[in-house]
């Protein structure tokens, strides 16, 4: 049989208030699970299947339209915790989550979770205060979609990227995935970002963005339409 992850799960902060039974039950409730790069974990809508922890690998949440457009809600890593709103409200995926890369995920059912949460007050706290991070990124997000230029929003979204000024592209980082993420369409993101480049903000390669004036971008990451 293979080992329980003990020692990844027990460093999650979603579960630090748990004793020990608490988290011994929660490392005995999750199922390790694969997925492959572009693969659909699950779709918007879909009955929840419980709680998902990124052991390896990036993913994206996002909301799709008919016409195939997609709007990035968030951007998942190594340690983040997702689907906390389909475990609390009607039990329905608010997002569909595709692997960027491969990727390993904890999972845990949902009525497990629930129990958990009845049992350990902690527990509930951790998922109320992620669930309110995640209020409060939605409500940037809005603000950002309805005040401010695709140009604003991409300096934004570069400036909280960064690394010591730069931005090392992963693979996955293409101009669709950053269109993506502005809520607009590739022509526009692909403007907005040689623009940028253009008047000295950036420099732009194949494998990073370096941030060449961050005053300016910083500046510009504020303006309103």
């Amino acid at each position: 049989m293979a080992q329980k992850p003990l020692k990844g799960l027990s460093s999650v902060p979603l579960f630090s208030d748990l004793d020990k039974k608490g988290l011994e039950m929660v490392i005995q409730a999750a199922a390790s699970k694969h997925y492959a790069a572009g693969e659909t974990l699950f779709w918007q809508s879909e009955a929840c299947a419980g709680l998902y922890i990124v052991q390896e690998g990036w993913l994206k949440a996002i909301i799709g339209s008919p016409a195939g457009r997609e709007q990035i809600i968030r951007l998942l890593g190594p340690g983040d915790t997702f689907n906390e709103i389909g475990l609390l409200t009607d039990g329905k995926n608010p997002v569909t989550v595709r692997a960027l890369e491969e990727s390993r995920l904890w999972v845990i059912e949902r009525e497990t979770i629930l129990r958990l949460m009845d049992e350990h007050p902690g527990l509930c706290r951790a998922i109320t205060r992620n669930l309110a991070e995640r209020v409060q990124h939605l409500m940037k997000l809005v603000e950002d979609l309805s005040l401010r230029t695709v140009k604003s929003r991409m300096a934004r979204i570069l400036l909280e990227n960064a690394v010591d000024g730069v931005i090392n592209r992963q693979r996955w980082m293409t101009q669709t995935e950053m269109a993506a993420r502005l809520g607009t369409v590739l022509d526009v993101a692909n403007r907005s970002l040689t623009s940028l480049e253009g008047t000295g903000l950036v420099k732009v390669t194949r494998d990073k963005i370096q941030i060449i004036d961050p005053v300016r971008l910083e500046e510009l990451a504020i303006l309103e339409e």
